[in-house]
């Protein structure tokens, strides 16, 4: 493929991502973000576990390290800034988690370029852990979510070609 037509098909312009499309990359990026809280989990175990040991933080008789995590505020607080900042980062950065990748969607301004941080942070702000999607089943025209709306982004479905370009050009 020549030069030209990879740039031309970088700046195509590419149909709405439908519902089931955006759910099946949902489910993908939901087996991924199990891992993600998994290993912050881990992490956030092994530094109350360095409290107690240091006698910074005392624990109530009969609680272990997890239940002392869970009955913080903070601790949930940690997962869900954890998860926004996976999201936003990889939607920043390429417009792609790996589950859109899988499924060759994309998120994108409206003119096709890859969004600002500040869109990324208005997707993850109001995304409601993916519920937002369900807009999309009534946004029958525009087939767009509710963080698409707020944060004046769109999702759209790239042919394989352009996906792989994608791949490609971000990992040079």
């Amino acid at each position: 493929m020549s030069s030209q037509s990879a740039s031309q098909q970088l700046h195509a312009t590419f149909p709405s991502a439908s519902f089931w499309r955006r759910l099946a990359a949902w489910v993908y990026d939901l087996l991924v973000a199990v891992a993600i809280i998994m290993l912050a989990s881990g992490l956030a175990l092994g530094f109350a576990a360095l409290l107690t040991t240091t006698g910074a933080v005392t624990l109530p008789a009969g609680m272990d390290h997890a239940a002392w995590l869970n009955s913080s505020p903070l601790y949930s607080l940690y997962i869900i800034g954890i998860l926004g900042l996976f999201f936003g980062w990889f939607w920043y950065r390429s417009g792609q988690t790996l589950g859109m990748r899988a499924w060759r969607l994309k998120v994108q301004q409206r003119d096709g370029s890859l969004i600002t941080k500040k869109q990324a942070l208005v997707r993850v702000l109001t995304c409601a852990f993916g519920i937002g999607n369900l807009w999309v089943l009534v946004d029958f025209k525009n087939r767009r979510a509710w963080h698409d709306y707020a944060a004046g982004t769109e999702m759209v479905t790239l042919s394989k070609e352009a996906n792989q370009l994608y791949y490609w050009k971000e990992l040079r």
